[in-house]
């Protein structure tokens, strides 16, 4: 059965690049009209150039999802522009700095916590008033294995602690907005093709390195091979649609078995 998500409005924060920008991509192959929210002017407009190329609906609105302002801003923004809010993809995130805890500076665990967990908080905040108007909403918050089933990534505790943090909240709102006809719900990746991992500060993991041995190829459904962005968003444009009715405070790990054993 084909995904259905004609004429939904459906915000991706993060979606000028990577794991968003599939998202955005798919959504709009579905039907849907796509806002995107990030920092980066030209990259949006990179996206939204690409979307309306091939027929599909676009618009960005730019903010940084820490800043509360600029955050209902831009939900303000693409209420006016489109006339309502149907779904948020709370995507926009950061690896941050994986080091030691006793070397990982306030700073630095505040960046991670602030980007990831702040602001999703921020962007449902700003998003569940517009989506009660609608009288229905799904949210779909991009976790991670990290934090929710794998503790194995030296160093990563900023990182793991704000994908925990994203989980709970997930499974919180899934009850809080229920009565409202709001469905959350909540991705956890694995290793997907993405620039972030390029982005990642490392420093002095050596010193706290797990002494452990994995089997060979780490991702035991494709021998090693990352999954892909678009995978994420089929899953995500399922979970935003009708097929997914009935399903509200539920993770799913996309990982092809990655997490089960590391």
């Amino acid at each position: 059965m084909q995904i259905d998500l004609t004429d939904r409005v459906i915000i991706v924060t993060g979606g000028s690049g990577g794991i968003g920008k599939g998202i955005a991509m798919v959504a709009a192959q579905c039907g849907a009209k796509v806002a995107i929210v990030s920092r980066d002017v030209e990259e949006m407009q990179s996206v939204v150039d690409e979307i309306e190329a091939a027929g599909g609906a676009a618009m960005f609105a730019q903010a940084d999802v820490t800043q509360s302002d600029q955050v209902a801003a831009a939900m303000d923004k693409i209420a006016s522009h489109y006339g309502c809010i149907d779904g948020l993809v709370a995507n926009a995130g950061t690896n941050g700095t994986w080091a030691p805890i006793d070397e990982l500076t306030p700073e630095e665990w505040r960046k991670t916590i602030d980007v990831n967990l702040t602001g999703t908080y921020l962007c449902i905040h700003h998003c569940v008033p517009l989506m009660r108007k609608q009288g229905r909403g799904s949210i779909v918050i991009m976790s991670s294995i990290n934090g929710t089933r794998t503790f194995s990534n030296e160093g990563a505790s900023a990182y793991a602690a704000s994908k925990a943090g994203q989980f709970a909240l997930a499974q919180m709102l899934a009850l809080e907005l229920a009565q409202v006809k709001i469905r959350v719900n909540v991705i956890c990746p694995g290793a997907i093709e993405s620039e972030i991992h390029e982005k990642t500060e490392r420093e002095h993991l050596e010193r706290i390195e797990t002494p452990i041995e994995y089997p060979e190829g780490d991702i035991p459904l494709t021998k090693g091979e990352f999954g892909e962005p678009k995978q994420v968003a089929d899953l995500t444009a399922f979970l935003m649609s009708d097929l997914a009715a009935h399903i509200t405070g539920t993770p799913v790990w996309i990982d092809g078995g990655q997490s089960l054993i590391v």
